[in-house]
């Protein structure tokens, strides 16, 4: 046996026991037929050196299929024309969220994995996409739709899909499950053989599957091989935390859990290296970095995702430039553990889905988190909720656009907008990681509340549908707020992208300051450059005076180049309302 075959067994035996011998070989059977898309990325040496996966020309798009349209093309095909007109190598990567056919949830509740819904286009276009810039693509394992195929075969009690679901007994006591939601976590279903309830963590439309039963792991080994195959590179695991349950636990990152993700890890880096698994968990931090493996009891390498969503960096973010102070931010930057080798953070302020609250537990006190979600409600946002053990109710996300979210702080509205908007998409650009943009913050997209009437869900309020003629209007007008955020926002990302220091791996630094100043210092590179970026998160101005002594001895101390080609000044000049200075030193 092999390497790989000796942990594969390890896994399978956690998982299954006296099972896993044949599970293995089933396995086998199905990595054999895999054929990848493309030559692997990374030689059999490289492998050996463990080759860095990233640069600082990763800056990654999340968007939908059918984020902009334009009748009768494909939306699809209207996408890759977009990105390739108007950003061209400015991303790296294209993250589509679920383009499967669903029923519910906006693609997350699927109900064909090996389909393309052909209201967006087909294979051939997803293949397109995945010439031009690297593919993300959803594996949607934790729960599947009811008008799946696999629902059908349980309602008639035939295989494969009858033992596919996972039953429980209503009387069963299910207190101590942690839950995303505020809906009954069991589902009445009618079946041949009466009324059984079902496992739905998300919702009636989302039921949960039966990972115990290893034809469901097998089946999804399957699907994920099958999206290698169709020039995948980076596998979103969706709602992985949820996946294994356990009566008698909170049935969130049990180690069975783990272990199915240390699997898909180790089959990616097998069949296709270079490709990326990142996981999706929207829980406070110390929960979501156990998904690099670091809870593991061997020695070695990480050995579960590559990457993970920086979760808590937006609703920090969101309070630090409303509240128009970093020191909650900078203790938080401050406190974050050193990168394990070969992993990375996905950082981001926005996405399809709600700005969680979660992960402020334990940074803020509940009177700011509070304060935050009144605020938002101010501005037109919701706030969706989720059901504690106890039967309660507190907030889950905050439903509201981000571009909206930034019209103003504590005190109002103002007239900062933008560029407080862009301050804080600067500061995420900036942070040991690779940044992700949301379609609708490249565009500076305003509250969709006619979305949210027509749908009935909170989450609609940031999923709007461009039509592609009016946003290419707006975009080629040099007077409206879509032309203004989407070029600048250009223009960061082409600085970034040159700079080395913005390596994702880089070392990061928190430099003391003033709470009006955020202070990051990025290097030193092995030539000893360096990279110092300073962000006043208020409409005051900042004089040199104001900034704190160790931000004044690093300015004061070498001299530095504006990496903006559009400054003029010296790098000790008065950083003016939401300023975003990044600074370099060295060769």
């Amino acid at each position: 046996m092999t390497a790989f075959d000796d942990t594969v067994h390890v896994y399978l035996d956690h998982l299954y026991g006296p099972r896993a011998t044949e599970v293995q070989r089933r396995l086998n059977q199905r990595l054999a037929h895999f054929c990848p898309a493309s030559e692997p990325q990374l030689s059999i040496e490289q492998q050996g050196q463990r080759a860095p996966l990233w640069s600082e020309k990763d800056q990654w798009l999340i968007t939908y299929g059918d984020s902009i349209v334009d009748d009768p093309a494909p939306p699809l095909a209207v996408l890759d024309d977009f990105l390739q007109a108007r950003l061209g190598e400015r991303i790296s990567s294209v993250h589509v969220l679920p383009f499967f056919p669903w029923s519910s949830d906006d693609g997350f509740s699927v109900i064909h994995y090996r389909e393309v819904n052909p209201d967006l286009g087909d294979w051939q276009h997803i293949q397109t996409l995945a010439r031009h810039y690297d593919l993300m693509a959803d594996l949607v394992l934790n729960h599947v739709s009811r008008e799946s195929l696999w629902f059908v075969d349980y309602l008639s009690g035939s295989l494969p899909g009858r033992d596919y679901f996972i039953e429980v007994d209503p009387d069963t006591d299910v207190s101590a499950v942690v839950r995303p939601r505020s809906s009954p976590l069991l589902v009445p279903i009618s079946t041949r053989r009466g009324t059984r309830y079902l496992w739905a963590t998300f919702s009636e439309d989302q039921l949960d599957l039966n990972f115990e039963n290893p034809d469901v792991l097998l089946e999804f080994v399957g699907i994920l091989l099958f999206y290698l195959e169709q020039g995948t590179r980076i596998v979103r695991l969706d709602a992985v935390a949820f996946l294994w349950k356990r009566l008698g636990t909170n049935c969130i990152h049990l180690p069975e859990t783990h272990t199915v993700v240390r699997l898909l890890r180790a089959i990616v880096d097998h069949v296709a290296p270079g490709t990326l698994l990142i996981t999706e968990t929207n829980v406070p931090h110390h929960e979501n970095i156990s998904y690099f493996g670091l809870d593991r009891l061997a020695d070695g390498p990480p050995d579960e995702a590559h990457m993970i969503y920086q979760f808590t960096l937006p609703p920090l973010l969101l309070h630090t430039l409303t509240r128009g102070e970093t020191h909650t931010l900078q203790g938080w930057l401050a406190s974050l553990p050193p990168l394990p080798d070969h992993c990375t953070y996905l950082n981001f302020t926005a996405s399809h889905d709600g700005i969680g609250v979660r992960p402020l537990e334990g940074l803020l006190p509940d009177h700011e988190r509070d304060a935050l979600l009144e605020l938002m409600h101010r501005f037109g946002g919701f706030v969706s909720m989720r059901s504690n053990p106890d039967g309660s109710d507190t907030p889950y996300e905050i439903n509201i656009t981000w571009f909206e979210a930034m019209q103003g702080t504590r005190k109002g509205p103002d007239p900062w907008q933008i560029a407080r908007f862009l301050c804080s998409q600067a500061i995420m650009l900036s942070l040991q990681g690779i940044p992700a943009l949301y379609i609708h913050t490249l565009t500076g997209t305003l509250n969709d509340v006619e979305g949210v009437e027509r749908s009935g869900r909170l989450r609609s309020i940031n999923r709007r549908r461009w039509q592609r003629r009016e946003l290419d209007l707006l975009l080629d007008s040099t007077a409206t707020p879509t032309h203004d955020v989407f070029n600048a926002l250009s223009r960061l990302l082409d600085c970034r992208r040159r700079e080395p220091c913005f390596h994702p791996n880089a070392a990061q630094r928190v430099l003391t300051s003033d709470p009006s100043l955020l202070a990051i210092e990025r290097g030193p590179l092995a030539n000893g450059r360096r990279l110092l970026a300073l962000y006043n998160v208020t409409e005051v101005p900042l004089s040199f005076d104001q900034l704190g002594d160790d931000v004044q001895h690093a300015l004061s101390s070498v001299p530095w180049q504006d990496l903006n080609a559009r400054s003029s000044g010296q790098a000790t000049d008065p950083l003016p309302p939401y300023a975003v200075r990044w600074l370099v030193h060295g060769p």
